[in-house]
């Protein structure tokens, strides 16, 4: 069963992987036709079509459908959607304004809801309400597009039979929707297995009234022995739309860390590396963070080992990404943690094998277990959090290059301190990381640098949101 926001996931994938959205909406208006010619066998169709690709499915419906039969469409308000507008175009001479609906209820012998999809926002207002309630006081069998207009609101169209698509959608029953015909419109299967773009749906776009600080503030944990994987987590969290970036670390490294942009907010520890003497320092950062990355750069020392253990503790109502030189096998919390293959073998003491298949189902039964999402980089990334997977290929064989790690938990840590949810920003984390990668690469080619994904991430939002 889909969630809405997944249903639109999947349409851009498909689009991402070739298969546009003309033609799923071609596909899914000629199933639709089909079986309302194979279950009904009408000879006078009305068709109800809102202003969306709801509608859109219902024009393609429409041309297929007055093949073998009569078909007269009321179009309920003013088209919006570009596709279904291209769909209109042929099928102009069909369309009656909406003041004849009552005449064409009661002449016709079956009626088609393609009012309102999977994008309506709370209960139904007129027109479509008002049509809703005509249409279910028509006596006449109707049959419903991909959902009933209004579903899961208190008032929604009652259909004898729903055509959906791919999948059942969130909240579809035998009750509210009839019976139910699930039809294949041509979603590629890797759509649903790979992140794509269709992730990016899940992007918390700041509010036109938002202030400073409302749209993400990051800790960033590390830095000591190496002072670079700081400022890549930094500076990738604040080019992915993260407001602020603390970034906390040791004295021995904040000279150099706070040197390398203005941009980024530094603040320097008791020692030379992370020690448990700091963490009261670091609680005080916490009470202004939204979301914390700790881990690279720190270094494995005993005492940095504790450290990172108790501020982990301090972080079990923050969202955290958990990498590098923080994973540990006790960890625990809210957020994302992300090793490879080695790193995951210290965490679980388990081996990867090599099989996609089964280092999937191994890699969700711990992110189960562990109560956290794992994101598992390697030559095809694999995320879970226990109930859902999702793999990504969107990469190449430069991004071996030092560095791309730290970015990627940044991207992450900026979603997370945004309010995606741990899974949503992995995933999406994953994508925009090997995106910008890719578009690295192909700037610069086997030379790229991880500072030159950070540079494209703002060119990747701006293509794919």
């Amino acid at each position: 069963m889909l969630k809405n926001e997944e249903v639109k996931v999947l349409d851009k994938n498909a689009s991402f992987l070739g298969v546009p959205q003309s033609t799923l909406m071609e596909n899914a208006g000629k199933s639709v036709a089909e079986v309302v010619m194979k279950k009904f066998g009408p000879k006078k169709v009305l068709i109800f079509c809102g202003n969306g690709n709801n509608g859109g499915d219902g024009f393609v419906t429409a041309r297929h459908l007055a093949k073998k039969c009569s078909v007269k469409i009321i179009l309920v308000k003013k088209i919006k959607s570009e596709l279904a507008r291209k769909n209109f175009d042929k099928v102009e001479e069909m369309v009656l304004p909406i003041e004849e609906a009552d005449e064409q209820i009661t002449q016709c012998d079956l009626i088609i809801d393609a009012m309102l999809g999977i994008g309506i926002r709370g209960e139904l207002r007129d027109p479509y309400a008002n049509i809703a309630k005509k249409i279910n006081a028509s006596g006449k069998p109707i049959v419903a597009v991909d959902i009933p207009t209004g579903l899961g609101t208190n008032l929604s169209i009652s259909p004898d039979l729903t055509v959906t698509f791919h999948d059942l959608k969130e909240g579809m029953n035998k009750e509210n929707s009839g019976e139910i015909i699930i039809k294949d419109i041509g979603i590629p299967t890797d759509a649903e297995k790979f992140v794509g773009p269709g992730e990016l749906v899940y992007y918390p776009v700041p509010r036109p009234s938002s202030h400073k600080g409302e749209n993400g503030v990051v800790l960033v944990i590390g830095g000591g022995p190496y002072t670079g994987a700081p400022y890549l987590v930094g500076m990738a969290a604040l080019r992915t739309g993260a407001d602020l970036v603390f970034i906390a670390t040791p004295k021995s490294s904040w000279g150099v860390v706070a040197s390398f942009s203005p941009n980024l907010i530094v603040r320097p520890l008791n020692r030379e590396i992370l020690v448990p003497e700091d963490v009261p320092t670091i609680k005080k950062i916490l009470e202004k963070a939204d979301s914390v990355v700790i881990g690279p750069g720190l270094g494995e020392k005993a005492k940095t080992r504790e450290a990172i253990r108790l501020i982990i503790e301090e972080c079990s109502e923050i969202p955290m990404v958990i990498d590098a030189d923080a994973i540990q096998s006790d960890v625990e919390g809210e957020g994302v943690i992300t090793p490879h293959s080695g790193e995951f073998e210290e965490l679980t003491g388990i081996g990867l094998p090599k099989e996609n298949k089964k280092r999937c189902d191994i890699l969700k039964e711990w992110a189960g277990k562990l109560g956290m999402t794992i994101l598992l980089k390697g030559t095809i990334d694999i995320i879970s959090d226990g109930e859902r997977v999702k793999m990504n290929r969107v990469h190449n064989v430069g991004m071996t290059v030092g560095g791309t790690g730290d970015v990627l938990s940044g991207i992450v840590g900026a979603l997370l301190s945004k309010g995606a949810g741990p899974f949503n920003a992995a995933r999406m984390g994953a994508f925009i990381n090997g995106m910008g990668g890719n578009m690295a690469f192909n700037k610069y080619s086997y030379g790229m640098l991880a500072t030159d994904i950070i540079d494209e991430i703002p060119i990747v939002l701006k293509k794919y949101l």
